[in-house]
């Protein structure tokens, strides 16, 4: 009997010995950098389990013993791993890799939303971009509107132009309505700070406005300037007479020409033919375009030209008279060394 109990107590003393020595093992195991020499890409599928994540690890060269790692996690709990591309790191251990799995710290993509592009343009981007969900294609933008939750509004000018950065697998629905969402911020912090008795109304004027300032500006700094143009000139009740916006009527139409005849072509955005703004922006403004819109620089000037320098610069005038020896400065320019510009 002695015997036996002896031999039962040697046995659980080999069976603690054994669990201290895997334990510790593990624990190496886990603080062990990895065998891989450089990073590793792992995408983690939407559904996809514990074991498989290891395992593709394992065959990616990111770890050295999947099967210890899984035990180990069996005996802890195994974190839920976001779905989703994750850049592992060179030599990273098994337990700064699985940190990131379970914070879901995927690679980042991005898109570049750029100012003055139309919302057809973004949509084109957000179509084309290889890591996002498509959810709206085909959808009209009247019926993308309605998808958002903003039924009444027009699409064009709502979305903030910037960089956005987004796990792969993020829908076009997601990167619109947080496009949306920093537009309208940003515009209703610019109407409250807004300048005195602005001839207009409204802060979705103020986003009309805005949209013609960004397509007309070549020059970051002028905005101001610019946009004190328009602001005179609708005090004065003046059209505004910009081309971008008969451009923008056009829509398929224009092919890269303006003529005479568009000009005097009446549709709802010729803003030389119809007094006032035009029913919808033109096109998506950035934030110096809307602070401009809404604290212009109103020096006395009421017609602006391209100088035809090269550099996106205006000479602006305080009457038609100087426009017009200004015009033809741009002109004589043009004729030398071809550019582009716009004249009000």
């Amino acid at each position: 009997m002695r015997k036996l109990v002896l031999s039962l107590i040697a046995l659980a003393l080999l069976a603690v010995a054994g669990v201290f020595l895997w334990l510790r093992y593990v624990d190496a195991v886990m603080q062990q950098p990895g065998p891989h020499a450089e990073a590793v890409v792992l995408e983690v599928r939407p559904g996809m389990g514990v074991r498989a994540v290891l395992t593709e690890l394992e065959q990616a060269g990111a770890l050295a013993d999947a099967g210890a790692v899984g035990l180990e996690l069996r005996r802890r709990g195994a974190p839920t791993i976001k779905a989703g591309r994750y850049e592992i790191a060179a030599h990273a251990t098994p337990a700064e890799i699985l940190a990131q799995l379970a914070a879901g710290r995927v690679v980042l993509e991005s898109l570049t939303v750029v100012e003055g592009w139309t919302f057809a343009e973004m949509r084109r981007a957000l179509e084309a971009h290889p890591a996002i969900e498509q959810t709206l294609r085909g959808q009209t933008g009247a019926e993308v509107m309605r998808t958002l939750g903003h039924p009444n509004d027009h699409p064009e000018g709502q979305f903030f132009p910037d960089t956005y950065r987004f796990a792969a697998g993020s829908t076009d629905k997601a990167i619109l309505t947080l496009a949306y969402a920093r537009l309208h911020t940003l515009l209703t912090d610019a109407w409250e700070d807004r300048a005195d008795n602005l001839p207009i109304n409204t802060p979705y004027e103020a986003l009309i406005l805005a949209s013609i300032i960004e397509k007309e500006t070549g020059l970051a700094s002028e905005r101001p300037q610019i946009a004190g143009v328009f602001v005179s000139r609708l005090r004065k009740g003046m059209r505004l007479q910009t081309d971008p916006t008969v451009i923008y009527g056009l829509g398929e139409r224009y092919d890269g020409n303006i003529r005479a005849r568009d000009l005097r072509g009446d549709t709802p955005y010729n803003t030389y033919t119809r007094a006032g703004l035009p029913p919808t922006p033109i096109a998506l403004p950035g934030e110096e375009s809307i602070r401009a819109a809404t604290n212009p620089l109103e020096t006395g000037h009421l017609y602006f030209v391209a100088t035809g320098l090269g550099d996106g610069s205006h000479a602006f005038s305080r009457t038609y008279e100087e426009h017009n020896v200004a015009l033809q400065k741009y002109l004589t320019r043009l004729r030398a060394r071809p550019s582009s510009g716009s004249a009000q």
